[in-house]
């Protein structure tokens, strides 16, 4: 029984051991496979344009299509079952993160139905964009997507993956023209990757020479009796190695004179880039001078206008200066002096009072007559005796409750301020105050 055990496990062991075996030789080959399609299509892309009908494209869509579906896991349906899936499914989540991605676009696409058309069509419009290999770069660093749809041991999930975005890389020097409606995109049928082209045999120069040494061998290890005859067939071996030869230096020399004109063609594309970007970068400079230019004139002008509104705004400060200063002088010419208002108070006072002395003597003796007619009355009827006496006294009492009152300057206040000076105009409508205009236009009452 533990021999039995022993030997399931070798087994299993041995199984496991092919397994990875097989695995790593399926990965080398899809990406040696690879490396030599995008050789022949930079290759190609020399001499034509690259479109759908190029062998070498096809074959390297296939390649391209047979890396990205390398032990993709299947979809889970609802029921258990596990469903084949596209690489456009993992495309579509891994890409969604690049700028200006076409992701959408495709999706959007009214002729392209199934998953795997879809990344075909994919594939065709990365190569026109020129970031393939960005694409791929970029759903490679997501890791977690990644192993999501793949299955261990993988290309995408091993080494291989690094080396297939750095050779991507090479396709963005060449210009791709593909039709997005063609057969191509038919996802009803698998690509089939085409080996023949990647299995020429091609036979050294070194190799040629030893084939060469063992047939002198061969040819000097005969008998010593050997007829002319014999030494035949070393010639004409010696023939043919000479035309293989020059077969070769022919196909080289063809080689290198394509390289060279292709090489000479992308030097002139260069030089007319080159004439272009020195037109425009001159065009740029004239612009930039005749801006720098305009720039300065309008600084002058700016510096001109400040100047100038400065000039006005010292005017403008002058000429208030100047109105206030006429104001000033203006409103003190108005009032007369100190010395001019006292000297026209005191004959103010004086003509007042001498105005209320006439109308006061002439009150007294308006009383005064009055008394005597009451007396005379009261002499006629002796009745009314008593009351005259009262009235008499009444009159006494008012004259006795009067006091002459030697001025009015209690009355109109101090006319030595400018107030009470204005204040008399208030005072030339009364009945009892005589207007003083004769005495203030007189010469020595005129105001300085």
């Amino acid at each position: 029984m533990a021999s039995l055990s022993l030997g399931g496990l070798n087994v299993s062991a041995r199984r496991k051991s092919v397994q990875s075996r097989n695995a790593a030789v399926e990965r080398r080959n899809l990406i040696t496979v690879c490396r030599f399609s995008v050789k022949t299509l930079i290759d190609r892309s020399c001499f034509e344009t690259i479109d759908d009908s190029s062998p070498e494209f096809n074959n390297f869509a296939a390649i391209l299509e047979q890396i990205l579906s390398h032990r993709l896991k299947g979809q889970i349906t609802w029921f258990g079952y596990e469903s084949p899936r596209s690489f456009w499914d993992y495309i579509r989540v891994a890409c969604r993160k690049v700028s200006h991605n076409c992701i959408c676009s495709i999706e959007n696409m009214e002729n392209v139905s199934s998953s795997r058309a879809k990344g075909r069509a994919w594939i065709r419009v990365a190569l026109m964009e020129k970031h393939l290999s960005e694409y791929i770069s970029a759903a490679l660093r997501d890791f977690k997507t990644t192993r999501r749809f793949y299955e261990d041991g993988a290309i995408v999930l091993g080494e291989e993956a690094n080396m297939l975005a750095g050779m991507l890389l090479g396709l963005n020097a060449i210009d791709f023209s593909f039709c997005l409606k063609g057969e191509g995109l038919d996802g009803n049928f698998p690509a089939v990757i085409d080996y023949t082209p990647y299995l020429k045999f091609t036979q050294s120069s070194d190799s040629i020479s030893s084939d060469e040494e063992e047939l002198r061998t061969l040819g000097s290890s005969g008998s010593e009796s050997s007829t002319p005859e014999n030494i035949g067939p070393p010639f004409i071996m010696d023939e043919n190695s000479w035309y293989n030869k020059c077969k070769r230096v022919e196909q080289k020399y063809r080689l290198t004179l394509e390289q060279k004109g292709y090489l000479e063609e992308l030097v002139r594309l260069r030089e007319t880039q080159l004439a272009e970007s020195v037109s425009q970068n001159k065009l740029l400079l004239q612009r930039i001078e005749d801006m720098d230019l305009a720039h300065k004139m309008e600084k002058e002008q700016l510096e001109y206008i400040i100047v100038e509104l400065q000039d006005q705004l010292t005017v403008l400060k002058n000429n208030d200066l100047r109105s206030r200063q006429e104001l000033t002088t203006h409103l003190t010419n108005q009032w007369p002096s100190l010395g001019a208002l006292d000297v026209n108070a005191v004959a103010l006072d004086t003509l007042l009072y001498r105005k209320h002395s006439q109308q006061w003597d002439d009150y007294q003796s308006l009383d005064q007559l009055s008394a005597e007619v009451s007396l005379s009355q009261t002499s006629l009827d002796p009745g009314n005796s008593q009351d005259g006496d009262g009235k008499q006294d009444g009159l006494n009492l008012l004259s006795e409750g009067k006091e002459d009152t030697p001025s009015l300057l209690g009355l109109c206040g101090s006319l030595t301020s400018v107030a009470s000076y204005k204040s008399l105009t208030s005072l030339k409508s009364s009945e009892y105050l005589a207007s003083p205009t004769a005495e203030m236009t007189s010469p020595g009452l005129t105001p300085s």
